[in-house]
């Protein structure tokens, strides 16, 4: 049973309790016009003041914050922009009040900033990265907590509390092969090769890579293996070169891929580079030691809108932006967009239960699994939370960076991966166990 419920089953048979010992039948033991009792407000929401406390784990100082920094820009944006009224994402008159810690991408501390702050919000907003957030999987299950991750990795959808926000690392991986397989006109003429970090995320890509691998009946030419915050990279540039590998996907951070690139370029190693959704930060288009030049032969994996691009919802998003993210210094950034579309789903479920009457983790996890059809006004796909495990998206397009317009283009649309028939999904029995039972000695502490 839910830790909330204990609490709440305890505290009525402690009044009951009390009731039966009073002096006198246990209707007298309070006088009629006494004031009734207020309840306890519900963890994270203050009914009276119309405040839903939103927790946020951000990476802000470790390996990932030049895309952490944006990401917790874009939950501040949405938060101001809910606060201002007239949005219609909450009732009127609703305020969001977040509660931010930064654990640095070190998932100890994440823990522990789990720890500090898990009473006193609703949910979390943001869970940043992927390693920060599977350790924290037996603690949202026991305290009833949807973590927001920020992290497609495939673990999440087969994780009831961490609902994705779009198409998984592997799926991304796959599509990859798609393209290159494409491009190059047929299998036999590539020699594929991957650059992964040591991480959960890293073993998600490569395990999507693999799949699509065998699917086209070829091997994997060169695997290199990295840590996040690595510097040196001419070993790992050296071992592809030798490898002949003619298409390199990038399962790094974003922290990685300069070094990585520029590092190849002077080794006279120009491979077209595949980078998964991490791998880019938009700065890359003005970044003063990294040319345009570097990126030539590179393109990216994304199942999102880029900014500005012309979807319905954009404008919206970007009135938000000049309003609320300029005044605090937030850069125009995929990430910052990223990060607000995910909280526009969060506090969907939030509405929904908000219309259906009080709002507890109860209510919050049964809106949330009934949101379908959910598209962010038009900026993304359709999402539906209904199924389990979750299949928030399943179509990734490719593309290349327009240094000149600092934008994109689409070389290739969203598709699904051909090989992800093949792609089991994850049991949801197996997984909420695994991680229920994988750290009961952690949990009980």
């Amino acid at each position: 049973m839910k830790r909330y419920a204990n609490w709440l089953a305890l505290g009525c048979a402690f009044s009951l309790m009390m009731g039966c010992q009073a002096d006198g039948p246990a209707t007298d033991a309070k006088p009629a016009d006494a004031p009734a009792k207020a309840e306890a407000p519900a963890r994270g929401v203050d009914a009276a003041a119309k405040v839903i406390k939103v927790g946020a784990l951000n990476d802000e100082s470790g390996p990932a914050a030049v895309i952490g920094k944006p990401f917790a820009a874009g939950k501040r944006i949405l938060a101001a922009e809910v606060n201002a009224g007239g949005t219609g994402i909450l009732p009127e008159g609703w305020k969001i009040e977040l509660v931010e810690k930064d654990h640095g991408y070190n998932p100890g501390k994440a823990e522990a900033a789990y720890k500090e702050i898990k009473d006193q919000v609703l949910f979390l907003g943001t869970s940043f990265g992927t390693p920060n957030t599977l350790p924290l999987r037996p603690y949202l299950q026991q305290d009833n907590m949807v973590a927001f991750p920020a992290s497609l990795s495939s673990a999440m959808a087969g994780f009831e509390h961490t609902p994705p926000a779009g198409a998984s690392y592997t799926l991304e991986a796959m599509r990859a092969m798609d393209w290159i397989v494409e491009s190059a006109g047929g299998a036999d003429k590539v020699k594929v090769g991957i650059i992964y970090d040591q991480t959960d995320y890293g073993k998600d890509g490569y395990a999507g890579l693999k799949a699509a691998a065998e699917h086209y009946k070829t091997t994997i030419a060169a695997e290199q293996t990295i840590a996040p915050g690595q510097k040196d990279f001419t070993a790992v540039i050296g071992a592809l070169k030798q490898a002949g590998a003619t298409h390199v996907l990038l399962t790094v951070l974003a922290s990685s891929t300069g070094p990585i690139l520029g590092t190849s370029a002077k080794m006279g190693y120009m491979p077209t580079w595949v980078g998964q959704t991490p791998s880019w930060i938009d700065p890359f288009f003005a970044h003063p030691q990294l040319p345009a030049q570097v990126f030539v032969k590179f393109v990216w994996l994304s199942g999102m809108p880029f900014w500005g691009e012309p979807v319905a919802g954009m404008d919206k998003f970007l009135a938000a932006y000049e309003k609320y993210g300029k005044p605090m210094k937030a850069r125009p950034d995929f990430y910052t967009m990223m990060s607000y579309i995910q909280g526009r789903l969060a506090l969907e479920a939030a509405n929904q239960a908000l219309a259906a009457g009080p709002l507890n983790p109860d209510t919050y996890m049964t809106a949330l699994r009934a949101i379908d059809g959910w598209d962010a006004g038009g900026m993304v796909k359709p999402i539906s939370l209904k199924a389990f495990p979750y299949v928030t998206a399943t179509q990734v397009r490719v593309l290349k960076p327009d240094f000149e317009k600092k934008s994109w283009t689409v070389v290739s649309d969203y598709a699904e991966p051909a090989s992800m028939a093949k792609e089991a999904a994850p049991a949801p029995k197996e997984e909420q166990a695994a991680a229920a039972e994988g750290d009961k000695e952690k949990v009980a502490q």
